[in-house]
Protein backbone atom coordinates (compact mmCIF):
# COMPACT_ATOMS: atom_id res chain seq x y z
CA UNK A 1 0.00 0.00 0.00
CA UNK A 2 2.98 2.51 0.79
CA UNK A 3 4.42 1.77 -2.32
CA UNK A 4 1.08 2.31 -4.36
CA UNK A 5 1.04 5.69 -2.56
CA UNK A 6 4.02 7.10 -3.35
CA UNK A 7 3.90 5.74 -6.98
CA UNK A 8 0.36 7.70 -7.06
CA UNK A 9 1.90 10.86 -5.31
CA UNK A 10 4.77 10.84 -7.88
CA UNK A 11 1.91 11.05 -10.51
CA UNK A 12 -0.14 13.38 -9.23
CA UNK A 13 3.01 15.42 -8.76
CA UNK A 14 2.00 17.42 -12.34
CA UNK A 15 5.74 18.14 -13.85
CA UNK A 16 6.42 14.38 -12.79
CA UNK A 17 3.18 13.56 -14.63
CA UNK A 18 4.23 15.46 -17.83
CA UNK A 19 7.89 13.25 -17.62
CA UNK A 20 5.84 10.09 -17.11
CA UNK A 21 3.70 11.11 -20.65
CA UNK A 22 6.48 12.09 -22.15
CA UNK A 23 8.28 8.69 -21.69
CA UNK A 24 5.58 6.94 -22.58
CA UNK A 25 4.99 8.88 -25.87
CA UNK A 26 9.28 7.99 -26.60
CA UNK A 27 8.41 4.42 -26.09
CA UNK A 28 5.52 4.73 -27.99
CA UNK A 29 7.45 6.36 -30.96
CA UNK A 30 9.05 2.62 -31.40
CA UNK A 31 6.13 0.33 -31.65
CA UNK A 32 2.81 0.09 -33.66
CA UNK A 33 1.32 2.95 -31.66
CA UNK A 34 3.83 5.60 -32.37
CA UNK A 35 1.09 7.85 -33.70
CA UNK A 36 0.07 7.84 -30.16
CA UNK A 37 3.46 8.31 -29.16
CA UNK A 38 3.77 11.05 -31.42
CA UNK A 39 0.46 12.57 -29.89
CA UNK A 40 1.93 12.17 -26.40
CA UNK A 41 4.95 14.47 -26.82
CA UNK A 42 3.14 16.94 -28.34
CA UNK A 43 1.04 17.47 -25.87
CA UNK A 44 3.84 17.28 -23.57
CA UNK A 45 5.93 19.91 -25.94
CA UNK A 46 2.70 22.16 -25.69
CA UNK A 47 2.67 22.24 -22.40
CA UNK A 48 6.29 22.74 -21.65
CA UNK A 49 6.39 24.99 -24.82
CA UNK A 50 9.32 23.54 -26.36
CA UNK A 51 8.30 22.77 -29.74
CA UNK A 52 6.52 20.46 -31.94
CA UNK A 53 5.95 16.79 -31.09
CA UNK A 54 8.99 15.15 -33.02
CA UNK A 55 11.59 12.26 -32.25
CA UNK A 56 13.92 15.12 -31.90
CA UNK A 57 12.04 17.10 -29.01
CA UNK A 58 11.62 14.17 -27.10
CA UNK A 59 15.05 12.62 -26.95
CA UNK A 60 16.55 16.47 -26.24
CA UNK A 61 13.75 17.11 -23.30
CA UNK A 62 14.42 13.88 -22.33
CA UNK A 63 18.14 14.64 -22.21
CA UNK A 64 17.58 17.58 -20.31
CA UNK A 65 15.32 16.48 -17.47
CA UNK A 66 17.32 13.21 -16.53
CA UNK A 67 20.91 14.39 -16.98
CA UNK A 68 22.37 15.02 -12.98
CA UNK A 69 22.71 18.80 -13.92
CA UNK A 70 23.29 19.61 -10.00
CA UNK A 71 26.50 17.22 -10.42
CA UNK A 72 27.22 18.60 -13.42
CA UNK A 73 27.06 22.29 -13.80
CA UNK A 74 25.65 23.89 -10.20
CA UNK A 75 28.50 21.94 -7.86
CA UNK A 76 31.33 22.90 -9.99
CA UNK A 77 30.64 26.69 -9.32
CA UNK A 78 29.61 26.66 -5.77
CA UNK A 79 32.43 24.87 -5.13
CA UNK A 80 34.99 27.14 -6.91
CA UNK A 81 35.43 29.66 -4.35
CA UNK A 82 36.09 28.06 -1.23
CA UNK A 83 33.72 29.19 1.85
CA UNK A 84 35.68 32.37 3.63
CA UNK A 85 36.33 31.30 7.34
CA UNK A 86 38.20 34.45 8.65
CA UNK A 87 37.71 37.79 7.25
CA UNK A 88 41.13 39.57 6.61
CA UNK A 89 41.88 42.31 9.08
CA UNK A 90 43.16 44.44 6.84
CA UNK A 91 39.65 43.80 4.29
CA UNK A 92 38.31 47.60 4.02
CA UNK A 93 34.56 46.93 3.17
CA UNK A 94 31.96 44.19 2.50
CA UNK A 95 29.47 44.74 -0.64
CA UNK A 96 26.46 42.17 -1.13
CA UNK A 97 24.87 41.68 -4.53
CA UNK A 98 20.74 42.58 -4.95
CA UNK A 99 19.18 39.76 -6.38
CA UNK A 100 17.61 38.51 -3.33
CA UNK A 101 14.68 40.51 -3.22
CA UNK A 102 11.24 40.85 -4.93
CA UNK A 103 10.79 44.49 -5.64
CA UNK A 104 7.26 43.95 -7.61
CA UNK A 105 6.06 41.96 -4.87
CA UNK A 106 7.02 44.33 -2.15
CA UNK A 107 5.44 47.65 -3.86
CA UNK A 108 2.18 45.38 -4.45
CA UNK A 109 1.66 43.96 -1.13
CA UNK A 110 3.49 46.40 1.24
CA UNK A 111 5.14 43.58 3.03
CA UNK A 112 9.22 42.71 2.05
CA UNK A 113 9.59 39.71 0.02
CA UNK A 114 12.82 37.92 -0.10
CA UNK A 115 13.37 35.30 -2.70
CA UNK A 116 16.21 33.12 -3.81
CA UNK A 117 19.67 34.19 -2.30
CA UNK A 118 18.04 35.35 0.64
CA UNK A 119 21.76 34.79 2.50
CA UNK A 120 23.16 37.48 0.52
CA UNK A 121 21.16 40.09 3.06
CA UNK A 122 21.30 38.01 6.26
CA UNK A 123 25.16 37.10 5.76
CA UNK A 124 25.68 40.80 5.36
CA UNK A 125 23.69 41.52 8.44
CA UNK A 126 25.73 38.99 10.25
CA UNK A 127 29.02 40.40 8.71
CA UNK A 128 28.19 44.01 9.06
CA UNK A 129 26.85 43.37 12.79
CA UNK A 130 30.37 41.45 13.89
CA UNK A 131 32.57 44.39 11.84
CA UNK A 132 30.96 47.47 12.62
CA UNK A 133 33.91 49.49 11.52
CA UNK A 134 34.17 48.22 7.75
CA UNK A 135 32.31 50.19 4.84
CA UNK A 136 29.12 48.66 3.95
CA UNK A 137 27.64 48.52 0.31
CA UNK A 138 24.63 47.03 -1.31
CA UNK A 139 24.34 47.04 -4.97
CA UNK A 140 21.47 46.17 -6.90
CA UNK A 141 19.14 48.49 -8.75
CA UNK A 142 16.65 46.81 -10.70
CA UNK A 143 16.66 44.01 -13.14
CA UNK A 144 13.53 44.70 -14.82
CA UNK A 145 12.84 45.13 -18.10
CA UNK A 146 10.27 47.43 -17.40
CA UNK A 147 9.32 49.21 -13.97
CA UNK A 148 12.97 50.32 -13.58
CA UNK A 149 11.47 52.84 -11.07
CA UNK A 150 11.35 49.76 -8.73
CA UNK A 151 14.39 49.36 -7.12
CA UNK A 152 16.24 46.53 -5.38
CA UNK A 153 17.70 49.14 -2.69
CA UNK A 154 14.37 50.47 -1.70
CA UNK A 155 13.64 46.96 -0.65
CA UNK A 156 17.17 46.06 1.16
CA UNK A 157 16.60 48.86 2.96
CA UNK A 158 13.42 48.56 3.98
CA UNK A 159 14.41 44.92 5.27
CA UNK A 160 17.62 45.97 7.25
CA UNK A 161 15.32 48.60 8.98
CA UNK A 162 13.04 46.07 9.94
CA UNK A 163 15.65 43.86 11.35
CA UNK A 164 17.34 46.55 13.38
CA UNK A 165 20.80 47.43 11.38
CA UNK A 166 21.41 50.90 11.14
CA UNK A 167 20.99 51.85 7.52
CA UNK A 168 23.14 55.16 7.75
CA UNK A 169 26.44 53.26 7.35
CA UNK A 170 25.10 51.20 4.59
CA UNK A 171 26.30 53.05 1.10
CA UNK A 172 23.41 52.04 -1.24
CA UNK A 173 24.10 51.65 -5.17
CA UNK A 174 20.48 51.67 -6.86
CA UNK A 175 20.82 52.02 -10.74
CA UNK A 176 22.90 48.50 -11.85
CA UNK A 177 20.94 46.50 -13.54
CA UNK A 178 23.53 43.69 -13.90
CA UNK A 179 26.41 41.81 -12.32
CA UNK A 180 29.10 44.28 -14.37
CA UNK A 181 26.93 47.15 -13.78
CA UNK A 182 26.90 46.17 -10.03
CA UNK A 183 31.06 46.40 -10.06
CA UNK A 184 31.50 49.67 -12.42
CA UNK A 185 28.82 51.75 -11.02
CA UNK A 186 29.74 50.52 -7.07
CA UNK A 187 33.75 50.93 -8.19
CA UNK A 188 32.60 55.02 -9.54
CA UNK A 189 30.73 55.51 -6.35
CA UNK A 190 32.96 54.13 -3.33
CA UNK A 191 36.29 55.00 -5.31
CA UNK A 192 38.45 51.90 -3.68
CA UNK A 193 42.29 52.83 -3.36
CA UNK A 194 44.25 50.08 -5.72
CA UNK A 195 44.84 46.64 -3.71
CA UNK A 196 42.31 47.97 -1.34
CA UNK A 197 40.88 44.86 -0.21
CA UNK A 198 36.68 44.39 -0.40
CA UNK A 199 34.11 41.07 0.91
CA UNK A 200 32.26 40.20 -2.08
CA UNK A 201 28.63 38.19 -0.60
CA UNK A 202 26.71 36.86 -3.52
CA UNK A 203 25.42 33.36 -4.21
CA UNK A 204 27.88 30.71 -4.32
CA UNK A 205 26.87 29.54 -7.80
CA UNK A 206 27.05 33.25 -9.06
CA UNK A 207 30.11 33.64 -7.71
CA UNK A 208 32.89 32.78 -10.50
CA UNK A 209 31.45 35.22 -12.63
CA UNK A 210 30.73 37.86 -9.75
CA UNK A 211 34.98 37.84 -9.15
CA UNK A 212 35.83 37.52 -12.64
CA UNK A 213 33.19 40.93 -13.44
CA UNK A 214 34.39 42.73 -10.02
CA UNK A 215 38.35 42.11 -11.10
CA UNK A 216 37.93 42.99 -14.55
CA UNK A 217 36.77 46.60 -12.99
CA UNK A 218 39.66 46.86 -10.86
CA UNK A 219 38.54 45.73 -7.52
CA UNK A 220 40.76 43.23 -5.50
CA UNK A 221 38.00 41.23 -4.15
CA UNK A 222 37.64 38.41 -1.23
CA UNK A 223 34.90 36.25 -2.43
CA UNK A 224 32.57 35.24 0.52
CA UNK A 225 30.12 32.64 -1.36
CA UNK A 226 26.60 32.11 -0.02
CA UNK A 227 23.50 30.00 -0.94
CA UNK A 228 24.18 26.89 -1.66
CA UNK A 229 21.95 24.43 -3.34
CA UNK A 230 24.58 21.28 -3.17
CA UNK A 231 26.19 19.62 -1.03
CA UNK A 232 29.40 19.45 -2.35
CA UNK A 233 29.87 15.77 -2.44
CA UNK A 234 26.34 15.15 -5.10
CA UNK A 235 26.55 11.97 -6.76
CA UNK A 236 25.93 11.95 -10.44
CA UNK A 237 22.06 10.41 -10.16
CA UNK A 238 18.87 11.04 -12.50
CA UNK A 239 16.41 13.64 -11.27
CA UNK A 240 13.04 12.30 -9.71
CA UNK A 241 11.56 15.00 -10.79
CA UNK A 242 10.60 16.34 -14.73
CA UNK A 243 10.84 20.09 -13.03
CA UNK A 244 14.06 19.58 -11.17
CA UNK A 245 15.91 19.07 -14.11
CA UNK A 246 14.93 21.48 -15.94
CA UNK A 247 15.40 23.82 -13.04
CA UNK A 248 18.73 23.14 -13.15
CA UNK A 249 20.08 22.56 -15.96
CA UNK A 250 18.39 26.55 -16.71
CA UNK A 251 20.14 27.91 -13.50
CA UNK A 252 23.58 26.03 -14.29
CA UNK A 253 23.50 27.02 -18.18
CA UNK A 254 22.61 30.54 -17.20
CA UNK A 255 25.58 30.69 -15.45
CA UNK A 256 27.92 29.00 -17.61
CA UNK A 257 27.11 30.68 -20.63
CA UNK A 258 27.06 34.18 -18.52
CA UNK A 259 30.91 33.59 -18.06
CA UNK A 260 31.73 32.97 -21.43
CA UNK A 261 29.54 35.93 -22.70
CA UNK A 262 31.70 38.49 -20.37
CA UNK A 263 34.62 36.90 -21.15
CA UNK A 264 34.00 37.59 -24.82
CA UNK A 265 32.89 40.97 -24.32
CA UNK A 266 35.64 41.79 -22.00
CA UNK A 267 33.57 42.18 -19.09
CA UNK A 268 35.68 39.25 -17.26
CA UNK A 269 38.97 39.31 -16.68
CA UNK A 270 39.10 35.61 -16.92
CA UNK A 271 36.54 32.74 -18.91
CA UNK A 272 36.65 30.63 -16.00
CA UNK A 273 37.61 33.36 -12.42
CA UNK A 274 39.23 30.85 -9.75
CA UNK A 275 41.41 31.61 -6.51
CA UNK A 276 44.41 31.60 -8.39
CA UNK A 277 43.36 33.79 -11.43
Amino acid sequence: MFAVSKIFWWLAEPSNLVLALLLLGTVLLWTRWRRLGRGLIALVAMIVDIGGGTTEVAVISLGITLMPWTALLIEPLEDRFPKLEQIPADAAGIITLGGAVDQVITAARGQTSLGGGAERLTEFVVLARKYPRMKLVYTGGSGLLFQQDLKETTVARRFFTEIGLDTGQIIYEGDSRNTHENATRTRDLVKPAPGEKWILITSAIHMPRSVGVFRAAGWTIVPYPVDYSTTGNSRYRLFRSFSSGFRNFSRGAHEWIGMLAYWALGRSDRLYPGPDN
